[in-house]
């Protein structure tokens, strides 16, 4: 199902507009990232254990921004526009989004 909504958000949605979140899937959601991690809000973790309070924030915010643009697209559409436009080697389940975005929430402090 393309729709003129679906769209709008894949056009708003690359590597040159979400630069940090594309890194961060590179280097976390990659396909090796079960093995590594165990699961997706452990990856998260473990970037938020690895990066600079800077790094946590931007990626955070782009995620939230990520997610936002998103919202009420089919899970299918996500995926896909994470793989070909950001990197992640991982399809994600719906409710991994909400996970991530908790995941993201509960950062700790600068």
């Amino acid at each position: 199902m393309t729709t003129r909504a679906s769209h709008k958000y894949t056009a708003e949605i690359s590597a040159a507009t979400f630069p940090a979140l594309r890194s961060f899937m590179r280097g976390y959601f990659h396909e090796d990232m079960a093995d590594e991690y165990g699961t997706l809000d452990e990856a998260v973790r473990q970037f938020c254990e690895d990066a600079d309070p800077n790094e946590r924030k931007t990626v955070a915010g782009e995620w939230s921004r990520f997610a936002a643009l998103t919202r009420g697209q089919p899970i299918a559409a996500i995926n896909k526009v994470l793989t070909e436009q950001l990197g992640s080697a991982c399809r994600l389940k719906p409710e991994d989004m909400d996970k991530i975005s908790r995941a993201f929430e509960g950062l700790p402090p600068d």
